[in-house]
């Protein structure tokens, strides 16, 4: 069987922490350890919180360094060989989540990173998401996010990429690609991740009954919060100049464009036309350096440019999924 690793990068969030280390020791797959690394939390962590514990240990950072760089830490202490598995501390998942990945992978060595089906912590019944969707645009969104369960697929099937909320990748391509660009700090570095594991000629599968129920957001003040305006749509900028191969790049850079200007006017009429203008004006100011970044990704693609296409959500009705 894998060898399993389950990470968890903490920031402040003790109390669902304690709740999703329980729900860990519940699975039906034992084979695993967790590594917690905590971003430099300002609250205290609980004085028993890993008392019962034996398979679980946590490194304390001094600076918080972000999502990224905190999974990069603990991705590149792992055996090449193993299987590194995602974990939010706010995504909880069902007894047998684990071995259901486990056992996708195990008859799916086809795909070297898998897709948990999220469902929405205050209501099960929608979807908090089927995996990543990206857009020929450079927008991006969960596949099937705020809608009934019982009207999502029920077979495992392709997606573009994983959410990291709770995903399980091969640890080797992980290395291989460079794990998640530190630049980002943290939001759509896992859209990021899972667009270079394609170029380099890697799937990803949603597996549906492999369950989580997520709360989403909770330690940076929720979706629509500044930090997370910010963070995002700087690096939607980023995530499309240094993946969207070849032809495609300058096809497409129209409406990617297009995408960011309506996104400038949006947020701008909700009240947030500081935060979002700064955004994208700090993405500019790096583009030569993800210009950099780019040329070392595109030399290195085996992904035809049809394998892409396909990937690509290319349908200006589904902009309402976002």
């Amino acid at each position: 069987m894998p060898s399993i690793s389950i990470i968890i990068v903490n920031w402040n969030s003790w109390d669902m922490l304690a709740i999703c280390l329980c729900k860990l020791q519940l699975q039906t797959y034992s084979e695993f350890n967790v590594l917690i690394v905590d971003n430099a939390s300002t609250a205290t962590m609980p004085e028993k919180l890993l008392s019962c514990y034996d398979n679980v240990k946590i490194v304390h950072n001094i600076i918080n360094v972000g999502f990224a760089a905190a999974n990069n830490q603990a991705i590149n202490s792992l055996a090449s060989d193993s299987w590194c598995v995602l974990l939010n501390p706010d995504a909880f998942p069902e007894p047998d989540w684990l071995e259901k990945l486990v056992n996708a992978a195990i008859a799916n060595k086809q795909y070297s990173f898998f897709a948990s089906r999220q469902l929405m912590y205050n209501n099960p019944d929608l979807l908090d998401g089927d995996g990543d969707a990206y857009h020929a645009s450079g927008l991006i969104w969960r596949y099937g996010h705020g809608q009934p369960v019982k009207r999502a697929a029920q077979i495992n099937h392709e997606v573009f990429s994983a959410c990291a909320a709770a995903a399980m990748y091969k640890t080797s391509a992980l290395l291989e690609v460079g794990c998640f660009d530190e630049d980002y700090f943290c939001y759509a570095e896992d859209v990021d991740l899972g667009f270079r594991l394609r170029l380099a000629g890697y799937k990803c599968l949603l597996v549906t009954d492999a369950i989580v129920h997520h709360v989403g957001s909770a330690s940076t003040g929720g979706q629509r919060s500044e930090f997370s305006v910010y963070h995002g749509h700087r690096n939607l900028v980023w995530t499309y100049v240094k993946n969207m191969p070849g032809a495609m790049f300058w096809g497409f850079l129209p409406l990617h464009l297009l995408m960011n200007f309506v996104s400038l006017f949006v947020f701008s009429l909700r009240g947030q036309g500081t935060v979002i203008f700064r955004a994208k004006i700090d993405a500019l100011k790096q583009l030569p350096q993800f210009w950099r970044k780019r040329k070392t990704i595109q030399m290195h693609r085996i992904a035809t440019i049809k394998e892409i296409w396909q990937q690509l959500d290319k349908s200006f009705l589904k902009l309402s999924k976002k």
